[in-house]
C-alpha cells in the first residue's frame, strides 16, 4: 500500500471537466478524495463514480468566495475522510470582455473565485498540512497568465495565482509543504466550448485552429492536466516547489 491511501485530498471547481478528471486521478492514485464544486448533484455523482470503482470520495457544495462555506466544507471532508493534506485549487470562471465593456462585476465575479476562492481554501486547509508536517497545494494557472486579448479579469486572477503560488511555497515550505501552479493551454472543457460559443464558431473548428498553433499538433484534454497533478502531489515531488508548470503543448515564457 503506498503512502497515497492514508491520504486525502481536495479538489474545488472538481464537479465537471479539469477538476473532475483530477479527483479520478487522484482517487485512482489511492487518495481519499473530496470533491468541492457550486454543483452538487455533480460533485455528489462523481463521489458516487469514485466510491463504485473502489475508492474513497465525498461531495458536498460550497461558494469558494464564502469563508463560512469553505470553512464548514473542509470541515465536512475531514470529518468525513479524515484530514486533508492534499489541496487542489481548481475552480473557476470566465467572464470575457474586452476592457471597454467590462464590468465592475464581471472584474469582481472572476477575481473573487479565483484568488479569494483559493485564498480561503488554502487558509483553511494549510493548518491540516502544517499539523501533519505534509502537504501539497496544486494551483490552476493559465497560459492567459501571459496575457490574452478579451479577458483582463481571467488573466489578471490567473497570474496573480502565480505570485500566490511562490508565496505560499517560500512560507509552507518549513512544513513540509509545497506549492505549484499548473498552467494550462488550450484545455477541451465545458469552459472553452463556451468560448467557441461566444465567438460564434463551432467548437470543433475552435479546437482544430487552436491545435493548428501548437507545437503537438492537438489541444489538451483534461487528463493531461490530471497526469501533472498526479506528480505534483506525489512523494517524489517533494523537492519541486514554487514552480509553475506550463501543460501546454509547447514552450511558454
Amino acid at each position: 500500500m503506498t503512502e497515497s491511501h492514508s491520504r486525502v485530498a481536495i479538489v474545488t471547481g472538481a464537479g465537471r471537466g479539469i477538476g473532475a478528471a483530477v479527483a479520478r486521478r487522484l482517487a485512482g492514485d489511492g487518495f481519499a478524495v473530496g470533491l468541492l464544486d457550486l454543483d452538487e448533484a455533480a460533485v455528489k455523482q462523481g463521489a458516487e463514480d469514485i466510491t463504485a470503482d473502489g475508492g474513497k470520495a465525498f461531495g458536498t457544495s460550497l461558494d469558494v468566495r464564502d469563508a463560512d462555506q469553505v470553512e464548514a466544507a473542509v470541515a465536512k471532508v475531514a470529518d468525513e475522510l479524515g484530514p486533508p493534506t492534499v489541496l487542489i485549487n481548481n475552480a473557476g470562471i470566465t467572464r470575457d470582455n474586452l476592457i471597454f465593456k467590462m464590468t465592475e462585476d464581471d472584474w469582481d465575479a472572476v477575481l473573487g473565485v479565483h484568488l479569494r476562492g483559493s485564498f480561503l481554501m488554502t487558509r483553511a486547509v494549510q493548518r491540516h498540512m502544517t499539523a501533519q508536517k505534509w502537504g501539497r497545494i496544486v494551483n490552476l494557472s493559465s497560459t492567459s497568465a501571459l496575457g490574452n486579448r478579451g479577458q483582463v479579469n481571467y488573466s489578471a486572477a490567473k497570474a496573480g495565482m502565480q505570485g500566490f503560488t511562490k508565496t505560499l511555497a517560500i512560507e509552507l515550505g518549513k512544513f513540509n509543504v509545497t506549492a505549484n501552479a499548473i498552467a494550462p493551454g488550450f484545455i477541451a472543457t465545458d469552459m472553452t466550448a463556451a468560448t467557441a460559443d461566444r465567438l460564434g464558431v463551432s467548437f470543433e473548428d475552435f479546437k482544430a485552429g487552436a491545435a493548428s498553433q501548437i507545437p503537438v499538433q492537438r489541444v489538451g484534454t483534461p487528463d493531461d492536466i490530471a497526469h501533472t497533478v498526479s506528480f505534483l502531489v506525489s512523494e517524489g515531488a517533494g523537492f519541486v516547489s514554487g514552480q509553475v508548470i506550463y501543460v501546454a503543448g509547447g514552450p511558454r515564457d
